[in-house]
């Protein structure tokens, strides 16, 4: 409670000294009205932020910005699965430095690969141990730049990270040992995701067992509402969980059923989907936490939302029901909306989104993660018509 305190006074009094973040503080005080806008020009404002954020630090990772403490080291996990929308966005903008970027990602994430196959947790400088989910997103990553070049060592470090996965599984399918909190949680369906691409790409049937098993173990999680438990990163607030990692959730679900052409599986993740979505169109707007009988508190989280999007875009491409076209439209306008607020902040920042609206919501406060911006894009190109690849 004192730390978290600090922090706010920390960064009020940090935009309220300097004009610039002033003017940006001001601007959040008013939630965006959404139009329709121009979502190349706007996917190109992010891709601009998250190579600009690969430019500061000490290596070809991605951090992110923050407007006390600047830029943060890089960040192996969301590097991973940055790469496939760095590759996306230079194939539809037609564009090369983003893919130039990817490549450079990707080499780096190779040198930094432990001698336990796995990937470190948190930052770089952290000295945190290899973690389950944040390996499987270089796995992600990896798998990308794989299929953009056809480089053996991509795969052959893919390989070496998927044994050390299955080897950290629990008996019930879920990832615990490994893992982060040492607990277990449904949004590891986004590991069980990139397991069954390596399965497709490999052949190898551990893969696909350690997989499904842990999705079983996901299923059981859920309530006949669609709300999950163990969803949340945390352990204080899981009766409570985020819109970010119950949209893991979704789309790990969405994506591996696809993957196994489960109807079951598939129509789970909908049916928590649907909540979301006709709450969006209802009113507009989503809160940053849902507890299980569905009811909303905090500030919006915009990685939440645009990790949705994307979940609708997936939907619509499925069924075809319209319903979800329409939140995919609306939600990447109200996301554009609120990039375009940001550029009254300092320019590190623009094309980004902050962690919350308002920015000194509990999530990622006076920040622009990176990762939230990565989604933003990948919505950006859903509603182009380009569905995420890996």
């Amino acid at each position: 409670m004192i730390r978290s305190a600090l922090n706010y006074i920390q960064g009020f009094s940090a935009c309220l000294a300097d004009p610039v973040r002033r003017r940006l503080l001001i601007a959040h005080r008013t939630r965006p009205v959404a139009h329709p806008a121009d979502r190349n020009e706007a996917l190109r404002g992010a891709i601009g932020y998250l190579m600009r954020a690969q430019d500061q630090g000490r290596d070809a990772g991605i951090g992110s910005f923050h407007l006390v403490h600047g830029w943060s080291s890089s960040y192996p996990e969301t590097t991973g699965y940055i790469i496939p929308t760095l590759l996306a966005a230079a194939e539809h903008l037609q564009w090369e430095e983003p893919r130039a970027r990817a490549l450079r990602a990707a080499d780096w994430l190779l040198s930094i690969q432990r001698n336990d196959g796995g990937w470190q947790g948190g930052r770089i400088g952290e000295d945190r141990e290899s973690v389950v989910f944040n390996t499987a997103q270089v796995i992600r990553g990896l798998l990308a730049a794989h299929g953009a070049t056809g480089r053996e060592d991509h795969l052959a470090a893919c390989k070496r990270a998927g044994e050390w996965i299955l080897g950290s599984q629990s008996r019930d399918g879920a990832w615990r040992q490994k893992n982060f909190l040492q607990a277990a949680r449904v949004y590891d369906t986004y590991v069980s995701a990139p397991m069954l691409r390596l399965f497709r790409i490999t052949g190898d049937d551990r893969y696909k067992k350690a997989a499904m098993a842990n999705l079983e173990w996901v299923l059981a999680q859920q309530w006949a509402n669609g709300w999950f438990s163990n969803a949340d990163n945390t352990e204080k607030h899981n009766e409570r969980p985020i819109t970010h990692t119950i949209a893991y959730t979704i789309d790990g679900l969405i994506e591996c059923a696809a993957h196994v052409r489960h109807d079951v599986m598939m129509d789970r993740a909908a049916r928590t989907a649907n909540f979301f979505l006709d709450t969006f169109l209802r009113e507009g707007w989503l809160n940053g936490r849902y507890d299980g009988q569905w009811r909303g508190s905090e500030s919006l989280i915009t990685t939440g939302c645009a990790q949705l999007a994307v979940c609708w875009a997936w939907l619509h491409r499925i069924n075809g029901d319209a319903k979800y076209a329409e939140g995919l439209q609306r939600m990447t306008d109200l996301l554009i909306a609120m990039q375009q607020v940001n550029y009254a902040g300092p320019p590190e920042a623009h094309g980004a989104l902050t962690g919350s609206f308002p920015l000194w919501g509990r999530y990622e406060n006076f920040a622009f993660p990176n990762w939230g911006t990565k989604y933003f894009a990948d919505a950006l190109l859903c509603a182009e018509g380009r569905l995420p690849k890996y």
